[in-house]
């Protein structure tokens, strides 16, 4: 299998093997085993945070994710975004790495299963906005497996959940109650309401992966309920923004986290969005050779799923955060340079919040595109000759015949 299909495939099985050889030898990390493998039985405060696999869907697997010995204020470290970026690599995954995977085999369809207390605890779980304490027991000792993911955030062992309890009541906002309990609004307009009333993206998450939005309640794979979030939160967003003025000038703006620098031009006309990947050599699934890959969408926006996976959703609902914030519409040029510091997979958050964390910055201004793309060449590590050619829009943008009449 060729380097280019491992960053395509970023471990999802592809090339037929039952285990990523990639992802495999993060697993062999010492200093991140947690102390909690072999145990039969844990207690700690949860996150809160549940986690839904993928694999044999719909027979998946799922369950809370507990670590153990934590209480409150240093499990909600875990699930908030804010506090990792403040670690490095490594520290990430140290911490990570302490949520166990209480996991209990269930059809997707039988989330609502009065039978299945495990699941209905879960649930109760996903409701609360603050660590509740909890305690499981397995069947069997805990497996000292690590789970590395190009979507998910890293997490520590597994275990097979015999019983699952929660040792307090869980804090569950009004705007959650409400919502959880309608079952006549749909998946995205609860989500869009959620979002609207300043619930964090996790907890968001998590309410859609274990099946308590919409009208037809199923358990959702984690990593697809990740994405599917970014989808349609930006979706709504862009419904307003395309009723906006457009940007009365060229900006750029830079930044990026954990290795992952983004560049982005926005360009004074009607929204549409490209992004850029350029996957530098020695990164996590690059190899030794440089591998680049683009998507983009019109006005009318994004047709079919993006050939950058959930990147591509994460980095747009960034900059659609933004435009919104402003008031604004304008055209989006983004270029995600991955470089070697970006040695492991974290997961799509990073993509997110490094978007946001260049939308921090102030903006450079520039009379015209072909300046502003002189201006980002600069801090792009990777020739332009390698990544402009795979630009689809800036040929359409008005006035530019070619992308030679931008430098």
């Amino acid at each position: 299998m060729t380097q280019n299909l491992c960053i395509k495939c970023k471990g999802k099985g592809l090339c037929g093997r039952p285990r990523c050889p990639i992802l495999e030898k993060f697993k062999s990390i010492e200093s991140v085993i947690p102390k909690s493998s072999g145990e039969t039985s844990i207690f700690g405060a949860s996150p809160p945070s549940v986690f839904v696999g993928r694999y044999n869907y719909p027979e998946v697997k799922a369950g809370p994710m507990i670590p153990p010995e934590l209480c409150g204020d240093e499990a909600m470290l875990l699930e908030d975004p804010k506090s990792l970026l403040k670690m490095n690599i490594q520290d990430v995954i140290a911490s990570r790495s302490q949520l166990v995977r209480a996991n209990t085999g269930i059809n997707v369809k039988n989330a609502r299963s009065p039978d299945n207390q495990l699941i209905e605890r879960s649930q109760e779980l996903a409701l609360s906005k603050n660590p509740v304490d909890t305690e499981a027991w397995f069947n069997k000792p805990i497996s000292n497996k690590l789970k590395f993911d190009n979507v998910l955030t890293p997490m520590g062992p597994s275990g097979d959940l015999k019983k699952f309890d929660i040792t307090e009541n869980p804090k569950v906002p009004k705007k959650v109650d409400y919502l959880v309990y309608d079952e006549d609004a749909l998946a995205k307009d609860a989500i869009s309401e959620l979002w609207g009333g300043n619930i964090p993206a996790e907890h968001i998450t998590r309410l859609l992966s274990i099946g308590l939005l919409g009208q037809e309640r199923k358990l959702v794979p984690t990593r697809w309920s990740i994405t599917a979030v970014d989808d349609m939160v930006g979706k709504d967003l862009l419904s307003n923004i395309r009723d906006y003025q457009q940007l009365s000038e060229v900006q750029v703006f830079s930044g990026g986290v954990f290795g992952n620098h983004f560049e982005i031009i926005l360009i004074p006309r009607m929204f549409s969005f490209e992004l850029i990947e350029v996957w530098m050599p020695r990164t996590v699934w690059s190899g030794g050779s440089t591998w680049i890959g683009a998507d983009h969408e019109d006005f009318g926006g994004k047709k079919k799923y993006s050939d950058l996976a959930g990147g591509y959703y994460a980095a747009r609902l960034g900059a659609l955060e933004y435009l919104n914030s402003i008031r604004r519409q304008a055209t989006v040029f983004m270029v995600r340079e991955i470089r070697p510091e970006y040695w492991a997979p974290l997961g799509v958050w990073v993509v997110r919040e490094g978007v946001r964390e260049a939308f921090n910055n102030e903006p450079q201004r520039f009379e015209s595109v072909g300046q502003a793309l002189s201006d980002i060449s600069i801090r792009i590590k990777t020739s332009s000759s390698e990544w402009l050619p795979k630009a689809a829009l800036l040929p359409d943008i008005r006035f530019q015949r070619t992308l030679n009449s931008f430098f």
